[in-house]
């Protein structure tokens, strides 16, 4: 899938209709080292925008709570899809059963020192390590990667180089930004993982996206 949707004749289509983020963007050919990202959210938005699945543009998913906002460069890696293979990975590590993909594309955080303005962008990312996230009985990892070429982060090759209060910083995001008031908030992060474990995860998710869409290849050529 991920071939296919990278030959010139996806490319050229692309020039004539907006690519869908999800679906029309190429991952990247270093994947999983090196990938693409889709930028939905940055530090400085107060609500949180998500990607309508249907249409591929941003929506307002909801206002964020409190002055929560997130800590770094917020979006999914395209070609990818929590599923099967996700759940499993998470119920082999947590040993946990009954886990199963959230069902969306794999969540992936950005560090940079730069300040960017606005989503709805493509960004090159290397991914460093992650949370392993479960919502209910969903596994909802979150990819934690920094800006390709960025002057201050590129040093950094795993997530245990990050300083601590990095990290402290965006497990407080993800586990209060679903907080709503009235509703309970089922959410976890069991561990914090390296850079190979993301690999792995990434290169899961892209199995999955290719076992979910796979009729969409196929329609495409």
């Amino acid at each position: 899938m991920v071939d296919k949707l990278s030959d010139p004749i996806g490319r050229l289509m692309g020039l004539r209709y907006k690519s869908h983020p999800w679906h029309g963007i190429y991952i990247g050919k270093n994947a999983p080292e090196k990938v693409t990202a889709f930028i939905e959210v940055v530090p400085t938005d107060t609500v949180k925008y998500e990607i309508d699945k249907d249409s591929g543009y941003l929506r307002i998913d909801r206002p964020q709570k409190y002055s929560n906002v997130v800590p770094a460069l917020y979006g999914f890696i395209p070609q990818t899809f929590c599923g099967d293979e996700v759940g499993k990975y998470c119920m082999e590590k947590t040993g946990r059963e009954n886990i199963k993909g959230d069902g969306d594309p794999i969540d992936i955080c950005v560090l940079t020192e730069k300040d960017i303005t606005h989503g709805d962008i493509l960004v090159h990312a290397r991914p460093i390590g992650g949370f392993r996230m479960i919502d209910g009985n969903e596994a909802d990892d979150k990819i934690i990667a920094v800006l390709n070429n960025d002057v201050v982060y590129e040093g950094y090759k795993n997530v245990s180089d990050l300083p601590p209060i990095v990290i402290e910083r965006l497990k407080h995001y993800f586990l209060t930004y679903k907080d709503m008031p009235g509703k309970d908030n089922d959410t976890e992060i069991t561990h914090t993982y390296e850079v190979e474990e993301a690999y792995e995860v990434i290169q899961r998710s892209i199995t999955d996206y290719q076992k979910r869409f796979d009729n969409l290849g196929k329609l495409l050529y």
